[in-house]
């Protein structure tokens, strides 16, 4: 079964019973959630959601990588399919098609979201996507594995930085991949 305003609704209501004091970074989205208008669809241009995922190594390595549109060092991440069940099974899949880590070598830290953005992205003629925003559902996970091959389609490249380098990369939400700070 694809994932529903209802699915979505209910991560962002968890994220929020663990991080309340991100309620008013997440007012406009919630108050869309609440109007019900198919948030996993990419070609809602109102808002839809992407799904991340923060992968440590070692309990101190998180793996990011070098976002081809972006043109700067994410955590894996990206849309959602028609044929994704969970938004924790789509960050796992988006992190497997990007990174070319097996997902049965990726274990999550949490069933809750360690992480959400909601911001604006830019408009994509090329795609057919005028300015619109994303909501970034992101899950920690742990793993003993390496990368394999890379989609060169959408990263440019991948690695594994030390805690404090991806933070001072990609931000504060990052300390939240460590298990031990999940909680």
């Amino acid at each position: 079964m694809a994932i529903s305003d209802a699915d979505i609704s209910s991560a962002v209501s968890a994220y929020l019973g663990r991080y309340p004091d991100e309620a008013a970074l997440l007012s406009e989205p919630v108050q869309l959630l609440s109007e019900g208008r198919d948030f996993a669809s990419r070609r809602n241009f109102r808002m839809h959601v992407t799904a991340g995922a923060l992968l440590v190594r070692g309990g101190s390595e998180v793996l990011l990588v070098e976002h081809r549109a972006y043109g700067i060092p994410l955590q894996p991440g990206g849309h959602l399919e028609p044929d994704d069940t969970s938004l924790l099974e789509a960050a796992v899949r988006e992190l497997a098609e990007e990174t070319g880590i097996d997902p049965a070598q990726v274990i999550p830290a949490s069933q809750t979201p360690v992480y959400i953005e909601y911001g604006r992205v830019p408009a994509r003629p090329q795609k057919g996507e005028p300015e619109h925003h994303h909501l970034d559902i992101g899950y920690a996970f742990v793993t003993d594995a390496d990368m394999g091959l890379l989609q060169e389609s959408e990263v440019t490249g991948a690695a594994w930085y030390p805690l404090a380098e991806a933070e001072r990369l990609v931000g504060h939400r990052i300390a939240r991949a460590v298990p031990a700070r999940i909680g």
